[in-house]
Protein backbone atom coordinates (compact mmCIF):
# COMPACT_ATOMS: atom_id res chain seq x y z
CA UNK A 1 0.00 0.00 0.00
CA UNK A 2 1.21 3.71 -0.96
CA UNK A 3 2.46 4.92 1.84
CA UNK A 4 -22.17 3.67 6.08
CA UNK A 5 -23.19 5.39 9.51
CA UNK A 6 -26.59 4.70 11.37
CA UNK A 7 -29.33 6.19 9.44
CA UNK A 8 -30.32 9.94 11.54
CA UNK A 9 -33.88 10.29 12.97
CA UNK A 10 -35.98 12.07 10.32
CA UNK A 11 -36.45 15.85 11.24
CA UNK A 12 -39.18 17.33 11.49
CA UNK A 13 -40.30 19.28 8.87
CA UNK A 14 -40.93 23.00 9.79
CA UNK A 15 -43.72 25.04 8.53
CA UNK A 16 -42.77 27.08 5.16
CA UNK A 17 -42.81 30.58 5.72
CA UNK A 18 -43.77 32.95 2.77
CA UNK A 19 -42.17 37.06 3.55
CA UNK A 20 -44.81 39.36 2.96
CA UNK A 21 -43.81 40.70 -0.29
CA UNK A 22 -44.17 37.21 -1.86
CA UNK A 23 -47.61 37.13 -0.59
CA UNK A 24 -48.34 40.26 -2.47
CA UNK A 25 -46.93 38.62 -5.41
CA UNK A 26 -48.75 35.79 -4.92
CA UNK A 27 -51.65 37.31 -4.66
CA UNK A 28 -51.53 38.88 -8.59
CA UNK A 29 -51.18 34.90 -9.60
CA UNK A 30 -53.78 32.90 -10.60
CA UNK A 31 -55.25 29.84 -8.91
CA UNK A 32 -53.18 27.47 -10.74
CA UNK A 33 -50.02 29.68 -10.74
CA UNK A 34 -50.52 29.98 -7.07
CA UNK A 35 -50.14 26.52 -6.58
CA UNK A 36 -46.79 25.79 -8.74
CA UNK A 37 -45.20 28.65 -6.56
CA UNK A 38 -46.31 27.45 -3.31
CA UNK A 39 -44.68 24.07 -4.69
CA UNK A 40 -41.44 25.61 -5.34
CA UNK A 41 -40.56 27.95 -2.36
CA UNK A 42 -41.34 24.69 -0.22
CA UNK A 43 -38.58 22.37 -2.26
CA UNK A 44 -36.42 25.19 -2.21
CA UNK A 45 -36.36 25.64 1.88
CA UNK A 46 -36.57 22.11 2.25
CA UNK A 47 -33.01 21.08 0.35
CA UNK A 48 -30.77 20.29 3.42
CA UNK A 49 -26.82 21.32 4.26
CA UNK A 50 -26.05 17.41 4.04
CA UNK A 51 -27.97 17.51 -0.07
CA UNK A 52 -25.65 20.67 -0.75
CA UNK A 53 -22.56 19.59 0.00
CA UNK A 54 -22.90 16.47 -2.34
CA UNK A 55 -23.35 18.74 -4.93
CA UNK A 56 -20.84 20.76 -7.22
CA UNK A 57 -21.39 24.01 -5.56
CA UNK A 58 -20.75 28.00 -7.65
CA UNK A 59 -17.27 29.39 -6.74
CA UNK A 60 -17.72 32.08 -4.05
CA UNK A 61 -15.04 34.22 -5.68
CA UNK A 62 -13.60 37.14 -3.89
CA UNK A 63 -10.64 39.84 -2.92
CA UNK A 64 -9.29 36.67 -0.91
CA UNK A 65 -9.70 34.28 -3.34
CA UNK A 66 -10.05 35.62 -6.42
CA UNK A 67 -9.47 31.79 -8.14
CA UNK A 68 -11.67 29.92 -6.34
CA UNK A 69 -13.49 26.80 -8.10
CA UNK A 70 -16.51 24.78 -7.30
CA UNK A 71 -16.24 22.31 -4.68
CA UNK A 72 -16.93 19.03 -6.31
CA UNK A 73 -19.25 16.11 -5.41
CA UNK A 74 -18.01 14.49 -2.49
CA UNK A 75 -19.55 11.10 -0.84
CA UNK A 76 -19.12 11.13 3.20
CA UNK A 77 -17.38 8.98 5.11
CA UNK A 78 -20.76 7.55 6.02
CA UNK A 79 -20.84 5.47 2.57
CA UNK A 80 -17.55 3.25 3.69
CA UNK A 81 -17.38 3.63 7.54
CA UNK A 82 -20.22 2.74 9.97
CA UNK A 83 -20.22 2.39 13.68
CA UNK A 84 -19.06 -1.58 14.24
CA UNK A 85 -16.11 -0.73 12.09
CA UNK A 86 -15.19 2.74 13.10
CA UNK A 87 -12.21 2.84 15.98
CA UNK A 88 -11.66 5.32 18.27
CA UNK A 89 -9.26 8.16 17.61
CA UNK A 90 -8.57 11.65 18.80
CA UNK A 91 -10.20 14.74 17.32
CA UNK A 92 -8.99 15.71 14.39
CA UNK A 93 -5.75 18.39 13.63
CA UNK A 94 -6.10 21.26 11.73
CA UNK A 95 -3.73 23.24 9.81
CA UNK A 96 -4.17 27.43 8.78
CA UNK A 97 -4.32 25.99 5.04
CA UNK A 98 -4.00 23.53 2.41
CA UNK A 99 -0.50 24.76 0.10
CA UNK A 100 0.00 21.53 -1.42
CA UNK A 101 -1.46 18.63 -2.59
CA UNK A 102 0.24 14.67 -2.81
CA UNK A 103 -1.23 11.88 -5.56
CA UNK A 104 -1.44 8.97 -4.41
CA UNK A 105 -2.11 5.13 -5.67
CA UNK A 106 -3.49 2.69 -3.19
CA UNK A 107 -1.55 -0.01 -4.82
CA UNK A 108 -4.44 -2.26 -4.97
CA UNK A 109 -6.34 -3.69 -7.57
CA UNK A 110 -7.49 -2.05 -11.13
CA UNK A 111 -10.42 -5.05 -11.47
CA UNK A 112 -13.04 -3.39 -9.55
CA UNK A 113 -17.04 -2.30 -9.71
CA UNK A 114 -16.78 1.03 -8.81
CA UNK A 115 -20.08 -0.04 -6.52
CA UNK A 116 -17.28 -1.75 -4.86
CA UNK A 117 -15.43 1.42 -3.74
CA UNK A 118 -16.96 1.80 -0.33
CA UNK A 119 -15.93 -2.13 0.57
CA UNK A 120 -12.26 -1.11 -0.74
CA UNK A 121 -12.21 1.77 0.94
CA UNK A 122 -12.87 0.15 4.36
CA UNK A 123 -10.69 -2.31 3.88
CA UNK A 124 -7.97 0.06 3.49
CA UNK A 125 -9.20 2.16 6.54
CA UNK A 126 -8.98 -1.50 8.45
CA UNK A 127 -5.20 -2.14 7.29
CA UNK A 128 -4.30 0.99 8.53
CA UNK A 129 -5.62 1.42 11.99
CA UNK A 130 -5.04 -2.11 12.68
CA UNK A 131 -2.09 -3.45 11.12
CA UNK A 132 -0.65 0.04 10.95
CA UNK A 133 -2.21 1.03 14.12
CA UNK A 134 -2.95 4.32 12.85
CA UNK A 135 -6.22 6.84 14.03
CA UNK A 136 -7.47 6.89 10.88
CA UNK A 137 -7.26 6.23 7.16
CA UNK A 138 -4.84 8.61 6.21
CA UNK A 139 -5.62 10.17 3.21
CA UNK A 140 -7.86 13.14 2.97
CA UNK A 141 -10.08 12.04 -0.07
CA UNK A 142 -9.83 9.47 -2.31
CA UNK A 143 -11.07 8.80 -6.26
CA UNK A 144 -11.97 5.46 -7.49
CA UNK A 145 -11.99 4.58 -11.53
CA UNK A 146 -15.45 6.11 -12.29
CA UNK A 147 -14.38 9.57 -10.89
CA UNK A 148 -16.38 9.17 -7.66
CA UNK A 149 -14.60 11.28 -4.38
CA UNK A 150 -14.70 10.09 -1.23
CA UNK A 151 -14.18 12.12 1.78
CA UNK A 152 -11.42 10.03 3.47
CA UNK A 153 -9.30 11.21 6.95
CA UNK A 154 -12.22 12.78 9.52
CA UNK A 155 -12.42 16.40 10.49
CA UNK A 156 -14.47 18.22 7.39
CA UNK A 157 -14.38 18.79 3.42
CA UNK A 158 -13.96 22.05 3.73
CA UNK A 159 -10.86 22.85 6.61
CA UNK A 160 -7.51 21.95 6.25
CA UNK A 161 -7.41 18.49 8.34
CA UNK A 162 -4.00 17.70 8.87
CA UNK A 163 -3.22 14.14 7.16
CA UNK A 164 -1.22 10.98 7.27
CA UNK A 165 -0.32 10.62 3.69
CA UNK A 166 3.24 12.36 3.46
CA UNK A 167 5.95 11.30 6.00
CA UNK A 168 7.91 14.70 6.66
CA UNK A 169 5.15 17.50 4.78
CA UNK A 170 1.59 16.26 5.96
CA UNK A 171 1.37 19.74 7.41
CA UNK A 172 -0.51 22.26 5.38
CA UNK A 173 -1.02 20.13 2.64
CA UNK A 174 -3.88 17.39 1.82
CA UNK A 175 -3.65 13.72 -0.01
CA UNK A 176 -5.92 12.18 -2.67
CA UNK A 177 -5.60 9.25 -3.49
CA UNK A 178 -6.55 7.28 -6.97
CA UNK A 179 -7.87 3.49 -6.03
CA UNK A 180 -5.51 1.30 -8.09
CA UNK A 181 -2.26 0.43 -9.21
CA UNK A 182 -0.77 2.65 -12.16
CA UNK A 183 2.75 1.72 -12.41
CA UNK A 184 4.31 2.08 -15.91
CA UNK A 185 1.85 0.75 -18.95
CA UNK A 186 -1.60 0.56 -16.64
CA UNK A 187 -3.88 2.88 -18.20
CA UNK A 188 -4.90 6.06 -15.77
CA UNK A 189 -8.69 6.64 -16.54
CA UNK A 190 -9.78 9.64 -17.71
CA UNK A 191 -12.49 10.30 -14.96
CA UNK A 192 -10.39 9.53 -12.74
CA UNK A 193 -7.98 12.13 -13.49
CA UNK A 194 -10.37 14.95 -14.31
CA UNK A 195 -11.99 14.41 -10.85
CA UNK A 196 -8.46 14.78 -9.18
CA UNK A 197 -8.31 17.75 -10.55
CA UNK A 198 -11.15 19.18 -9.84
CA UNK A 199 -10.79 18.18 -6.23
CA UNK A 200 -7.32 19.98 -6.16
CA UNK A 201 -8.39 23.26 -8.15
CA UNK A 202 -11.61 23.29 -5.33
CA UNK A 203 -8.67 22.77 -2.36
CA UNK A 204 -6.07 24.77 -3.41
CA UNK A 205 -8.18 27.85 -4.79
CA UNK A 206 -9.64 27.99 -1.21
CA UNK A 207 -5.81 29.30 0.09
CA UNK A 208 -5.32 30.81 -4.15
CA UNK A 209 -2.57 28.27 -4.73
CA UNK A 210 -1.85 28.00 -8.81
CA UNK A 211 -1.83 24.00 -9.38
CA UNK A 212 1.11 24.66 -11.43
CA UNK A 213 3.38 26.47 -9.36
CA UNK A 214 6.07 25.66 -6.49
CA UNK A 215 5.80 25.97 -3.11
CA UNK A 216 7.50 26.58 0.49
CA UNK A 217 7.28 23.45 2.57
CA UNK A 218 9.41 22.10 5.80
CA UNK A 219 10.18 18.63 6.05
CA UNK A 220 8.58 17.70 9.93
CA UNK A 221 10.58 14.41 9.95
CA UNK A 222 13.38 12.95 8.49
CA UNK A 223 12.11 9.80 7.38
CA UNK A 224 11.23 12.00 4.56
CA UNK A 225 13.33 12.49 1.30
CA UNK A 226 14.63 15.58 3.61
CA UNK A 227 16.20 15.62 7.29
CA UNK A 228 13.46 17.79 9.34
CA UNK A 229 13.75 21.37 9.86
CA UNK A 230 14.52 21.64 5.86
CA UNK A 231 13.04 24.06 3.93
CA UNK A 232 12.32 22.46 0.70
CA UNK A 233 10.37 24.10 -3.08
CA UNK A 234 7.56 21.22 -4.49
CA UNK A 235 5.24 21.33 -6.49
CA UNK A 236 1.66 22.31 -5.44
CA UNK A 237 0.32 19.65 -7.17
CA UNK A 238 3.57 16.61 -5.90
CA UNK A 239 3.10 12.95 -6.18
CA UNK A 240 4.34 11.15 -3.11
CA UNK A 241 7.48 10.62 -4.45
CA UNK A 242 8.54 13.88 -4.30
CA UNK A 243 8.41 14.30 -0.51
CA UNK A 244 9.21 10.20 0.72
CA UNK A 245 10.78 7.28 -0.85
CA UNK A 246 8.48 5.78 -2.85
CA UNK A 247 7.69 4.52 -5.63
CA UNK A 248 4.17 6.21 -5.55
CA UNK A 249 1.84 7.16 -7.30
CA UNK A 250 3.38 5.15 -10.13
CA UNK A 251 5.02 6.19 -13.38
CA UNK A 252 1.54 6.00 -15.41
CA UNK A 253 0.05 8.68 -12.87
CA UNK A 254 2.55 10.50 -12.34
CA UNK A 255 2.87 11.07 -16.40
CA UNK A 256 -1.03 12.38 -15.70
CA UNK A 257 0.30 15.34 -13.03
CA UNK A 258 1.34 17.93 -15.86
CA UNK A 259 -2.28 17.37 -17.35
CA UNK A 260 -3.84 17.20 -14.11
CA UNK A 261 -2.24 20.60 -13.12
CA UNK A 262 -3.63 22.77 -16.28
CA UNK A 263 -6.92 21.14 -15.72
CA UNK A 264 -6.83 22.20 -12.34
CA UNK A 265 -5.65 25.46 -12.98
CA UNK A 266 -8.38 26.24 -15.81
CA UNK A 267 -11.14 25.13 -13.79
CA UNK A 268 -9.44 28.16 -11.06
CA UNK A 269 -10.29 30.76 -13.85
CA UNK A 270 -6.44 30.90 -14.72
CA UNK A 271 -5.14 31.38 -18.04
Amino acid sequence: MCVPRRPRRARRRRPVRIPGAALLLLGALSGLAVVAALVLWANGVEHTGADHALRPTAPARSAATPHAAPRPRIVPRSAWLDDDTRRPQPPPRYDDKVVAVFIHHTDSSNDYACAETPRIIGDLYTGQTDSRDWDDIGYNFLVDRCGTIYEGRAGGIDRPVTGAHAQGFNHRSAGIAALGTFTAGLPVPKAMTESIAALVAWKLGLADIDPRAKVRMVSSNSLSRYPVGTAVVLPAVAGHDDAYMTRCPGVALTARLPEIRRLAARLQGRA
